[in-house]
């Protein structure tokens, strides 16, 4: 039964992201706040957390869109503005305002909650470790 429970575990913190991730989850407590997450964010492990972005969207600085734009330089840019030649929905469009780490983080949550009527085929991110981790990649990619 040991053996097994050991197993267990180690099957878990693989899946995680290991042993660095629990002592981040670890160091916020409970209730964290935004900043506080932000503060602990690991572009590194966003870059991983990014494969399951890279299905519809590039980062390749001048590459292509996909389904989704090219993300290469959007943060700090205007909300569908990023990338003229995409045809983003006019619901994204009138949103406005730049993708600011807040910002990304509320989209990463839930993007048909945060602007009705995108077409971002995406249920979003639950894990607000696994946003910023996400926000601090992006953040490198101008």
């Amino acid at each position: 039964m040991r053996a097994s429970a050991l197993l267990a575990a180690v099957g878990l913190a693989a899946c995680s992201g290991g042993g660095d991730d629990a002592a981040r989850r670890a160091r916020l407590g409970p209730n964290p706040t935004f900043a506080q997450v932000m503060r602990i964010a690991d572009a590194h492990a966003g870059r991983r957390q990014f494969g399951q972005c890279a299905a519809c969207h590039s980062l390749a600085a001048g590459g292509a869109d996909r389904n989704g734009p090219n993300l290469h330089g959007v943060f700090g840019a205007p909300v569908a503005q990023n990338r003229p030649r995409f045809g983003y929905t006019d619901a994204l469009q009138a949103h406005g305002g730049r993708w600011s780490a807040e910002r990304l983080d509320t989209w990463l949550a839930n993007p048909r909650a945060t602007v009705p009527g995108t077409t971002m085929a995406f249920a979003g991110v639950r894990d607000p470790l696994t946003r910023a981790d996400l926000i601090a990649y992006l953040r490198t990619q101008r």
